[in-house]
């Protein structure tokens, strides 16, 4: 996989922040928002896209891009805020969060602009351009599906760890057989429905 986004920005500034999410598009638990800095020069054909990855191979480049980084991020954003903020805001305000603690000489996210901020790109598909970008989209997915599969323990009857919160068939059937547990964004379409459904039955 090429790089070009730092091939042609190391020579100007040798410190680039590459960021990105997991969890925009799941009906209940985190977002998680990744930001990875590596050394100037680095290099790695195997990283790449979470989304294009197995499994397998997002759980080995886990490891890898932790160990190679000169640093990185990985911020958990809980319910109610995503809940209040909306979820672009709240993937928006932890980008800002990890730039402002970064001190990066560019930074570079998935699609998102950031408020405030110079030496910034907003790459269209970022995570297929930026090497930084796709090791961030490497940590969210992999963070996150740790989480959920965790969870998943504790709510079995949900089938976290298969569907990872997303809004399959079956977990809207479990969610009606089960009701909402607190891990549930109330201001997604399909839960503020069934809330909306149960306070209707409460009326009669």
């Amino acid at each position: 996989m090429q790089h070009p986004s730092e091939e042609a920005l190391w020579p100007d500034y040798p410190v680039i922040l590459g960021m990105d999410e997991a969890g925009r598009g799941p009906i209940c638990g985190p977002l998680v928002v990744a930001g990875v800095i590596f050394p100037a020069g680095y290099t790695n054909d195997l990283i790449n896209d979470s989304k294009k990855l197995s499994e397998k191979k997002r759980e080995a480049l886990f490891e890898v891009i932790q160990k190679d980084a000169l640093k990185y991020w990985v911020l958990f954003i809980d319910e109610p805020t995503i809940d209040r903020l909306n979820i672009y805001r709240a993937t928006q305000q932890a980008m800002e969060k990890i730039a402002s603690l970064a001190g990066a000489d560019y930074v570079l996210t998935d699609a998102m602009p950031l408020t405030d901020r110079t030496n910034f790109e907003a790459l269209v598909k970022g995570d297929q351009k930026s090497l930084a970008i796709a090791a961030a989209s490497i940590l969210a997915k992999v963070s996150r599906d740790h989480y959920m599969i965790a969870l998943d323990k504790e709510y079995p009857q949900y089938g976290l760890k298969d569907h990872k919160g997303y809004p399959t068939r079956r977990h809207l059937d479990a969610i009606a057989a089960c009701g909402i547990q607190d891990f549930y964004r109330r201001s997604y379409g399909p839960v503020a429905k069934i809330i909306e459904e149960n306070n209707r039955l409460t009326l009669f």
